[in-house]
């Protein structure tokens, strides 16, 4: 499974790169603040929502400390997605939130 640090995400969205980032944490998690532009889709919804992914683009998976992304990347790549997994999730992530 490809992963990148949340540094590494962090300095991409500095850098006004186009990311797609998917946070798959519980709504009350997201509540308390998510990185800016990121799509929330709960992880036990995924299977269901997967639809609204396109195929053709690369997607970040984030959760609380990697666990649940990663559970989330294995199911998207079983299905053909580009997926990378944000290593530490929000527990290592510096940046702003909204």
């Amino acid at each position: 499974m490809k992963q990148m640090t949340a540094k590494e995400v962090e300095r991409l969205l500095n850098d006004k790169k186009p990311l797609n980032i998917v946070d798959v944490r519980e709504a009350d998690e997201v509540a308390a603040g998510k990185i800016h532009g990121a799509v929330h889709i709960p992880l036990g919804l995924l299977e269901f929502r997967m639809h609204e992914l396109d195929k053709s683009k690369q997607y970040i998976m984030v959760c609380r400390s990697g666990g649940r992304s990663g559970r989330a990347c294995q199911l998207l790549d079983s299905h053909g997605f580009n997926i990378i997994n944000m290593a530490g999730g929000m527990l290592a992530w510096e940046g702003t939130t909204v």
